[in-house]
């Protein structure tokens, strides 16, 4: 597999060195270099096949032969170790639930087969230093997959006061291999400081500096499959009409199942979904990317105004000869956040608020004759204070919360500074 940096096309490196570069030079994203598709057939055949097998398929299209197909089937196996499923919430709208992994959250898929990954294609002395940054759910995704691994150190950036309690306690709990900084400002700051890290190049080569974002490939590959994996449960008669809403913040989500719709899967359309900070719907209005400051919502891992993988999707639309004016992006507010939880609840589905967004911006959008998917991207009682505030019910907390919400917060605390990052990262 051959991947190229949009910032410099002349950058082309292998799937093993994406995954472990993270990102390219002046910050540049990877992309495919061949974009495979199936045909029609195939995407019959593989709809039969179980979530792994299809799986190995669909990354095998990518990765070419830098992993052998055991190899890959028996990492996918450890990664993809939890369901997908698909839940009816109306005659005509389902959720696809992908928050049944060890941390509740669709980051889950990524942040395992990455660690997967990384594990393969790294010399087994090498030491690495995962940087990223969190608005949510990447954090504990990413930290327990990579949790007590050898030789890898996970730094982890998330602002502070603007993620829930409950979210915070499931990676900031954690300690051994993994750090977490508290950094006063907002996720944008926060993703200011990994970029600003990976341009640092004696940085990089001291600490073996990597990211484990939606940036790195291995992970935005990963989530192609569960995309697969919703279309296959759904009936025959339900395929050829598919319009799937999908809650945006960084947009590696939505990139995904436009990889998908381009392997040759049945998508009719897809919703991009935000929340008030709405940069990408305001651009797809008016042909101005303008982003405001970072407004904090109810849907915190959507509270970003520079979403990192809109490149990819942009470059994803030229190469396909895809009209970017087709893409249906819309934002909801807070008090239609809350009300589209009311009335998912008065349906029967107790949800929180980022699939709730997509949810509400789906059922506006359906029209007759087609059938509706949204995201459901984090198991409700990772925003239990919200979720019961606003449904006016208590929630019961899985055990993976429930093991973690009363222990001490590891946290450091950090001004939104590069250089008290750069002094931190050098410390062994």
């Amino acid at each position: 597999m051959k991947l190229y940096n949009l910032k410099d096309h002349n950058e082309q490196v292998s799937f093993s060195q994406a995954v472990k570069q993270g990102l390219g030079k002046q910050q540049g994203l990877f992309f495919p270099l061949e974009l495979p598709e199936f045909e029609s057939t195939d995407i019959d055949n593989m709809l039969e096949m179980d979530f792994v097998s299809r799986s190995s398929k669909i990354l095998a299209a990518f990765i070419g032969d830098e992993i052998t197909h055991q190899q890959l089937s028996e990492r996918l196996n450890a990664a993809f170790s939890f369901p997908a499923p698909v839940k009816r919430v109306t005659d005509d709208i389902a959720c696809l639930e992908l928050f049944h992994g060890p941390t509740l959250a669709f980051k889950d898929f990524g942040g395992r087969f990455m660690a997967q990954m990384l594990q393969y294609v790294s010399d087994s002395e090498e030491q690495i230093t995962i940087l990223t940054a969190t608005s949510g759910d990447t954090g504990a995704a990413v930290a327990h997959a990579f949790y007590g691994m050898e030789n890898v150190r996970v730094v982890i950036l998330y602002p502070q006061g603007k993620i829930s309690p409950l979210q915070e306690k499931l990676f900031c709990t954690l300690g051994g291999n993994i750090q977490t900084i508290a950094v006063d400002g907002d996720f944008d700051a926060c993703q200011s400081l990994v970029k600003q890290a990976f341009d640092d190049e004696a940085l990089r080569k001291a600490v073996g500096l990597n990211s484990a974002n939606s940036i790195n490939i291995s992970r935005l590959l990963a989530q192609i499959c569960y995309y697969f994996e919703a279309v296959a449960q759904l009936p025959q008669e339900r395929r050829n009409q598919l319009v799937i809403s999908v809650p945006s913040g960084n947009f590696g989500d939505l990139t995904a199942g436009l990889l998908a719709k381009s392997l040759g899967l049945p998508v009719k359309r897809f919703i991009a979904a935000t929340n008030a900070n709405d940069t990408v719907p305001r651009f797809l209005k008016n042909n101005e990317w303008q982003p405001n400051k970072t407004v904090a919502t109810l849907s915190n891992a959507m509270d970003v105004s520079q979403p990192n993988n809109w490149p990819r999707v942009e470059e994803l639309y030229r190469r396909k000869t895809w009209r970017l004016s087709e893409l249906v992006s819309a934002s909801v507010n807070d008090d239609t956040t809350r009300r589209a939880m009311r009335e998912l609840n008065s349906l029967g589905y107790i949800s929180e608020p980022h699939a709730a967004i997509a949810w509400r911006l789906l059922r506006d959008n359906l029209q007759d004759g087609e059938f509706g998917l949204f995201l459901g991207t984090a198991h409700p009682a990772k925003f239990k204070e919200s979720v019961e505030e606003i449904l006016g019910q208590q929630l019961v907390l899985p055990p993976a919360l429930a093991e973690r919400a009363d222990l001490s917060l590891l946290s450091h605390q950090m001004a939104a500074d590069f250089s008290a990052l750069r002094h931190f990262l050098l410390k062994k």
